[in-house]
């Protein structure tokens, strides 16, 4: 039989209503709400980090091919969308490629790994990205027409379109157009409305006709203000450009991680020298560094909450100790050496730290999970990209925060339980 587990045991589960027992209590509660605040903390971070760049990709796709010239000058230069590497990108199912050593790795003398993407390209689609003036009877708003094709995936921007539906291509060119929630409030706009739209081509100006098929409102304010989404055709048109012309390609992939791998390997093994691969995190770096910020602001927000609780058991133990002295003398006069009374006590704080630990896994994962499906907690859209606080729960993540708030607790209260070592058995039953 273990006797410091037996004993830690006793003492934890004893019917004594002292004042330790309230101490306990308090204890537990301040864990419990420590690790609510990981866990929540956690999976909105995630959630932040997942809907965002999910939108973004969802509205850009994950790189674009472009013309080299594309960075050097104003004029939407086109190129060909027939070409036969643009058939080798869209059959890449995975890519093997070598893993530079990080810093650790370095040190230990680790060498270059070989790894696999994981996963391949879902799909290529032409685009043209086109500047205009919408016009209405009373007011206008200048816009940036963004022209896909037929085979478009709509999967990710169908998500979005909050009133009406996406472009419907079933004429050879459809004066559809789909408009943000953003410039339709603006100039008083609805599904069905007829609109027209300025462009200047040559120094000459071109009106078009379009419909509003529908509104979509992505919450990202740099694209809601700026853009639209119609037919590809209707600007070949307008740019007196053939059927198998595009401003680029936008390159889909099957997984997000492997953005920068496939970025590279597409411009430095597939494409001519002549075209420019760049990806969605590259072309818009503002938005992605402001993520990278919530990375900060969840490992403060979590050391915070571990030296709460650690302070929180410290003095809890100290409690424990002072209140057990006259147990202590008694177990030393019989023999008992220093280290297993402390185990004693690190068991007995291992009790309050694990049911502190459950309470808050299960009031911080029902918050999550309340919010997730009725997201109570709202958001200014404006600043924060989103409506609602999105919830992203990873399991991993929730166990490994357990387990190291468990291990690092317990490894600094071993610092307090060195206060045994000077208690002398005489001292202890003195006033026994």
């Amino acid at each position: 039989m273990n006797i410091e587990h037996f004993i830690a045991k006793r003492i934890a589960f004893s019917g004594s209503k002292s004042f330790t027992r309230v101490i306990v209590r308090i204890a537990i509660a301040a864990i419990a709400i420590s690790m609510t605040v990981m866990i929540l903390t956690t999976a909105i971070i995630s959630g932040f980090k997942k809907e965002i760049t999910n939108k973004i990709f969802g509205f850009w796709g994950h790189i674009h091919i472009t013309d080299s010239n594309v960075n050097r000058n104003f004029e939407v230069t086109p190129i060909p969308i027939n070409e036969a590497f643009y058939d080798s990108i869209r059959t890449i199912q995975s890519v093997t490629y070598q893993e530079t050593p990080g810093f650790f790795q370095q040190i230990l003398n680790r060498e270059p790994r070989l790894k696999t993407t994981y996963g391949g390209v879902k799909g290529t689609y032409p685009f043209i990205i086109l500047p205009g003036v919408l016009n209405t009877k009373s007011d206008f708003h200048g816009v940036l027409l963004k022209g896909v094709d037929e085979k478009y995936d709509w999967s990710q921007l169908n998500q979005f379109i909050v009133d009406g539906n996406a472009i419907s291509y079933q004429d050879s060119m459809s004066d559809e157009l789909l408009l943000s929630k953003n410039i339709a409030d603006k100039l008083h706009l609805k599904t069905d409305d007829k609109v027209v739209l300025n462009f200047i081509k040559d120094q000459d100006q071109i009106k078009k006709r379009f419909t509003i098929c529908g509104i979509y409102n992505t919450g990202l304010e740099e694209y809601d203000r700026r853009f639209g989404i119609v037919d590809i055709s209707k600007l070949q048109d307008i740019l007196k450009w053939p059927k198998n012309e595009a401003q680029g390609m936008e390159v889909i992939l099957e997984d997000v991680r492997d953005l920068d791998i496939y970025s590279d390997y597409i411009y430095y093994e597939i494409v001519p020298q002549n075209y420019y691969v760049e990806s969605i995190r590259a072309k818009f770096p503002s938005i992605f560094e402001w993520l990278k910020l919530q990375d900060i602001n969840e490992t403060i927000i979590l050391q915070l909450m571990v030296l709460v609780a650690i302070i929180n058991m410290i003095t809890v133990l100290l409690i424990l100790i002072l209140e057990r002295t006259q147990m202590i003398g008694i177990l030393k006069s019989l023999g008992m050496h220093n280290g297993r009374i402390r185990k004693i006590f690190l068991w007995n704080a291992g009790y309050i730290i694990f049911f502190g630990l459950i309470a808050g896994n299960i009031i911080g994962l029902g918050l999550a999970w309340f919010q997730k499906h009725f997201k109570f907690i709202k958001l200014d859209e404006a600043n924060y990209y989103l409506d609602t606080a999105p919830i992203d729960i990873q399991f991993g993540t929730v166990i490994l925060i357990n387990l190291a708030t468990l291990v690092i607790t317990i490894l600094f209260l071993t610092l307090p339980t060195l206060i045994i070592t000077r208690i002398t058995p005489v001292k202890a039953l003195r006033f026994e």
